[in-house]
């Protein structure tokens, strides 16, 4: 009986729960139905209200078995684009984004409360420009509440924020700061409700990359934390209370503050990591480490503390200050087993940089040191500053470099010999100033030895004995002895031997000899070899002062010997291309360095020069040394184009910055061409000769002439040469200002040339003289003219000024509009296509304005007189008196406007004066 009812009360247990859960799992499915419209639009509404950003989605679905238990809305294939001025490109992009629906709300209460979101196979691209405008701005902040106002239908009351497997990327371009995260997992619990709520989090990236001003710092790193963070989000803050970070095995505790401010941040960060192991921190490295790392046994313990604070704010050039300090105790460190590992490693390094900027740098290394069996390292250094630091070092050695290659396992690279030193140096170094740090000490290695990938054979027997000596604390009180340095490459030996004294006045006694191969050294140390196979060879003594080289006091010099040059590319700031020595032999004695034979291309240029230069050593050594010299020149062909200068710009990228999983393309750089610029430190004379010039599509032949070079300018004296068969004789002046900016003067006369020919060959004659496009016929020309170049080494035709004379010997004038119209006025066809003969006209050029003097010729019984002013754009103000035949006494008077290409005329002798246009520059 008893187990009868036993019975029944089982079975009625079991039919009111499963009629229970029947009912409950038949509202799951019919709640999301009866309320999903309701559900939709509510969100939709929300979205409108809060978001100033682009929102598209595929599909919204209500269900509660899409993250059980929670009911949710699912949006999928969700995009939303950023804010100004990234409004047409994705901030967040997902395969479906869900958001967490709460019941009572939903049932019971008048708003519907958001309280979960689930993003899942997102990216959430964060992008800050040059300016400090970012994208994520996309969240309209609510305006106070009227009294009256009513809620809103639906509000966000978040508790829960779930992210999976997805791809983060934030890329400042005003702080130069990328950071990628690909499988991005991360779970938030707190009451997001609040506007100051405290928000427990766990975190899991697969793969971690941080990039600073485009260099790796953390590269495919794992990380997994558990963090606390406040967040206030009236003022948008983060306050980081508690995190424990594990980058790979080694762990940090990272606390701070993060502000959001208008134009930038606001940061107090702190990143701390005591007592770990040495092995620990290297997993933290980027990946070439981490190959290197599966060898190296490491030891040691490590403490690390890296903090950044302060306001960053692009726009008023305002940074944090970091600061880091990082210890070593006890390291020992071996490369795949090395019978003679580095032990005893310590090292004690601060580095403060305030506002980030380089120029305030303050290092402290207190104490780098290591032994390796018997031998140590050790060195202290203090610096203060950058371009003008303070210093204090101490360097002690007596190393053996190939057991310390070993031990270490430097990549790519075989060291030998015994490096040895004993170096003090203390004080402020300063060019500027000519301050130079107090120094004493010795620095030598012997029996050295570099290979590298690059290049299979090694440079050896590499000994320096060296001495360095500094008691003022300037440039003057510095003393540097190398007895000797040399090394052999090749099978070629190399050898100096040096004293140097008061680098104010150089005091040198220098011999050197031997050969270097230029080209070949270079490869051993770089993938990227010279274009050509170019050697130096040296057999010279110099000794002597600098201030009697200045002084011309040569009998106090004692220079000779030979340097020897074979297919050398030699770079220099002034000039965009290489030019290539393929034959230099100089010889020295005293300041002179004379040369029987060089043989250069530069381009398409060809140079033979014979001559000598003087003040070499002074020019050299100095930066106000002047190098003077005589040469005679010898050319094929000179492109003169080829000489121009040039500046690189590159576009700044509006793509985001690179990152593991995109290909990196460089952005090309645009080229602005310049004034050919000329040093102002050479005092040269060439006497040229050139078979065939070329210059901006004009083409000079047989040139000769004497060129001066000094103080930046370029003179050339009664310079001939053949143009368009007519024979030129020219002098000119030419001094480049500045990379935009050139002067010049510029005399020519050129006698009986074919005025069709020059119009069509000669770009400068046909834009002075459009006119002549249809004249036929022998002119001659006598001129002078100075004004500016800009950077396409073009005039600038307001800065113009001269006057000359053209002489019109036998010239038939055709289809000169300005005639034309002057015929058609008249009613006299004769004068259409006039012809000239024995007529000197005479002109006068200033602010952009061409005076014609009063000029008369004789043509079919007409007299015509003309003259008047004209622009260097084709606007015409040409007064004429057309004397009718026979005698011209009796005229008709006219004037000519309008331009070249279109003019006006009319009766009587009143024109319009064209405005004259003042140079810019002026």
């Amino acid at each position: 009986m008893a187990a009868t009812n036993y019975k029944s009360v089982f079975f009625k247990i079991l039919k009111y729960s499963g009629g229970t859960f029947a009912v409950l799992l038949a509202l799951m499915f019919i709640t999301p139905l009866v309320f999903a419209d309701k559900i939709r639009e509510q969100v939709k509404k929300t979205a409108n209200q809060n978001l100033n950003g682009e929102l598209n989605y595929n599909e919204a679905n209500v269900s509660f078995f899409s993250h059980f238990p929670s009911l949710t809305l699912s949006l999928t294939e969700l995009s939303l684009n950023g804010s100004a001025p990234f409004q047409n490109e994705k901030f967040i992009t997902a395969d479906e984004v869900a958001f967490g629906i709460n019941l009572s709300s939903l049932v019971f209460g008048k708003t519907i409360k958001i309280d979960q979101i689930f993003l899942s196979n997102s990216l959430i691209n964060v992008k800050v420009n040059e300016k400090g405008e970012a994208n994520y701005n996309v969240y309209i902040a609510k305006k106070e509440k009227a009294p009256k106002e009513e809620e809103s239908d639906t509000g966000l009351k978040l508790e829960e924020i779930e992210v999976k497997n997805s791809k983060l990327v934030y890329d400042d371009q005003s702080a130069k700061f990328h950071v990628d995260a690909f499988g991005f997992n991360y779970l938030g619990n707190g009451d997001l409700s609040e506007a100051i709520f405290a928000l427990h989090s766990k975190l899991k990236i697969e793969k971690l990359n941080v990039i600073y001003e485009k260099e790796p710092y953390l590269m495919n790193k794992k990380v997994d934390g558990e963090l606390i963070t406040k967040i206030n989000t009236n003022s948008l803050s983060f306050v980081f209370e508690q995190n424990d970070l594990f980058i790979n095995k080694l762990l940090v505790d990272f606390t701070g503050k993060f502000d959001f401010l208008k134009d930038g941040y606001n940061m107090d960060f702190k990143v701390k990591s005591d007592k770990s192991k040495l092995n620990d921190l290297f997993t933290a490295f980027p990946p070439k480490y981490i190959t290197w790392l599966k060898d190296t046994e490491l030891k040691g313990n490590v403490d690390l503390l890296l903090t950044l604070k302060g306001k960053y704010i692009a726009s008023q050039n305002l940074g944090p200050d970091l600061n880091l300090d990082f210890k070593v105790k006890d390291g020992f460190v071996n490369y795949k087993k090395s019978a003679f590992p580095v032990s005893n490693l310590n090292v004690d390094i601060s580095t403060k940089v305030p506002s980030l900027n380089p120029e305030l740098l303050q290092l402290d290394a207190r104490n780098v040191s290591l032994n390796i069996d018997k031998n140590f390292l050790k060195t202290k250094l203090r610096m203060s500053g950058l371009s003008a630091p303070d210093i204090d070092l101490v360097l002690n050695s007596n190393i053996d470099l190939e057991k310390l290659n070993q031990a270490l396992g430097i990549p790519n690279v075989e060291l030998k010999g015994m490096l040895v030193s004993d170096l003090k140096a203390k004080g402020k170094f300063d060019q500027k100033q000519r301050l130079f740090p107090n120094a004493g000490g010795t620095l030598n290695l012997k029996n050295g030895f570099v290979k590298t990938q690059y290049y299979p054979n090694p440079i050896t027997d590499i000994n320096i004995v060296s001495k360095v000596n500094n008691t003022k604390g300037t440039y003057d009180g510095i003393s540097v002895v190398l007895e000797p340095a040399g090394f052999s490459f090749e099978g070629e030996p190399f050898w100096v031997k040096a004293n140097l004294k008061n680098f104010d006045d150089l005091n040198y006694d220098i011999k050197a000899k031997g050969t270097l191969n230029i080209s070949k050294i270079y490869k051993v140390f770089s993938q990227k070899g010279l274009d050509v196979d170019g050697f130096v060879k040296a057999d010279l003594e110099l000794k002597g002062t600098q201030s009697d080289a200045e002084k011309g006091n040569y009998a106090k010099l004692h220079n000779k010997g030979t340097l020897e040059l074979r297919n050398i590319n030699v770079a220099t700031e002034y000039l965009p291309k290489s030019l290539l020595i393929k034959e230099g032999i100089f010889r020295f004695n005293q300041d002179k360095m004379s040369f029987n034979t060089f043989l250069a291309s530069y381009g398409e240029s060809d140079f033979k020069l014979n001559g000598y230069l003087q003040n070499v050593f002074n020019f050299v050594s100095s930066k106000n040394g002047v190098l003077r010299g005589s040469f005679t020149l010898n050319s094929k062909y000179i492109n003169v184009d080829e000489f121009m200068s040039s500046t690189s710009t590159t576009p700044v990228a509006t793509t985001p910055a690179p990152t593991v999983a995109s290909e990196s393309k460089s952005q090309p750089a645009v080229q602005e061409t310049g004034v050919i610029l000329v040093p102002s430190n050479l005092d040269l004379q060439f006497y040229a000769t050139a078979h065939k010039i070329n210059y901006q599509g004009l083409v000079l032949q047989d040139g000769k002439g004497a060129v001066k070079m000094k103080n930046g300018k370029i003179v050339m004296q009664n310079t001939g040469f053949n143009l368009i068969g007519c024979k030129v004789n020219m002098n000119a002046a030419y001094q480049g200002m500045t990379p935009k900016k050139a002067v010049f003067e510029y005399q020519i006369k050129a006698a009986d040339f074919d005025i069709n020919r020059a119009y069509k060959e000669v770009k400068m004659f046909r834009e002075m003289a459009s006119a002549a496009e249809n004249a036929k016929g022998i002119v001659s020309l006598d001129y002078k003219i100075k004004g500016r170049l800009d950077q396409q080494m073009m005039p600038v035709y307001p800065s113009l000024i001269g006057g000359g004379t053209l002489s019109i010997k036998d010239v038939k004038v055709k289809g000169m509009k300005m005639f034309n119209a002057v015929s058609k006025t008249t009613d006299h066809q004769e004068i259409k296509n006039p012809e000239l003969s024995k007529v000197d006209i005479k002109t006068t050029v200033k602010n952009n304005i061409i005076t014609i003097e009063r000029f008369k010729f004789k043509f079919a019984g007409f007299r015509p007189r003309i003259e008047g002013t004209s622009s260097l754009d084709g606007k015409l103000n040409i007064k004429m008196r057309l004397g009718l035949p026979p005698l011209g006494i009796f005229g008709i008077p006219l004037t000519v406007t309008g331009t070249t290409d279109k003019p006006k005329v009319k009766m009587g002798s009143k024109g319009q004066d064209i405005e004259e246009t003042q140079d810019k520059e002026e």
